[in-house]
């Protein structure tokens, strides 16, 4: 087991439930740094769990989880909070940017969270917004731009701090396939130029044919595809 902060996920013998509703059981299973792991399952399968507890945003009730050398069910709140904020990239399906913000100030939030200078910060926000095409809404809010720029912004916001892994849950759920298809290639590429790993909850076969991993969920336990 990964002791060290070197990119490694490790999960063991984890189990996860709400009420009397097992969602996970006996899930074991490692990832390094730097893989493109796609998690498949119909819907309430316990994707989305799944990454919630790699991410911190849950404990297991059973079982360790293993994020950079972090035992995450023996971290605090606010260990697991900074961890999140300086290690860790999230991209939602709904988005999650905050409408009062402009695009800028969304993708610039966490490195504001981190201390960098506001300064630094505008001028990664644009640098990122430019590699990712959409530099020209740098000074409008999400409402006045479309679903896929969103979705960009999202992505953007993401990976600012350089995370070691990005956790994205349905990224493309709510994008026409065009659009869909773009944003995972940028998502794709930007972890790839960070070596950041990539994990995915998706019900896309397309997006699980370009992952180099892909892990399914049946019956609250997770199975290697293809092995």
């Amino acid at each position: 087991m990964s002791t060290t902060e070197d990119g490694r996920i490790d999960l063991r013998d984890v189990a996860k439930a709400y009420g009397p509703q097992a969602v996970l059981e006996s899930t074991s299973l490692s990832i390094q740094r730097g893989e493109f792991v796609v998690v498949v399952g119909r819907s309430g399968s316990g994707k989305s769990t799944l990454l919630r507890l790699i991410g911190g945003l849950e404990s297991p009730d059973r079982g360790t989880v293993h994020v950079l050398g972090k035992d995450i069910g023996a971290m605090s709140e606010s260990e697991r909070a900074l961890l999140r904020r300086t290690s860790l990239g999230f991209v939602f399906q709904f988005f999650n940017l905050v409408p009062t913000l402009t695009v800028a100030e969304n993708v610039e939030l966490p490195l504001a969270l981190n201390g960098v200078p506001r300064v630094d910060a505008r001028r990664r926000s644009l640098e990122l917004l430019a590699e990712l095409d959409v530099v020209d809404c740098a000074e409008r809010f999400p409402e006045e731009i479309s679903g896929g720029e969103q979705q960009r912004v999202a992505i953007a916001r993401a990976v600012i701090h350089e995370p070691k892994v990005v956790l994205a849950d349905e990224p493309t759920g709510n994008l026409d396939l065009e659009t869909a298809n773009h944003v995972l290639d940028l998502l794709q590429n930007s972890c790839r130029r960070r070596n950041a790993t990539l994990i995915m909850a998706t019900h896309s076969r397309e997006v699980a044919g370009l992952a180099t991993r892909v892990l399914a969920i049946r019956n609250s336990l997770v199975e290697e595809m293809g092995a």
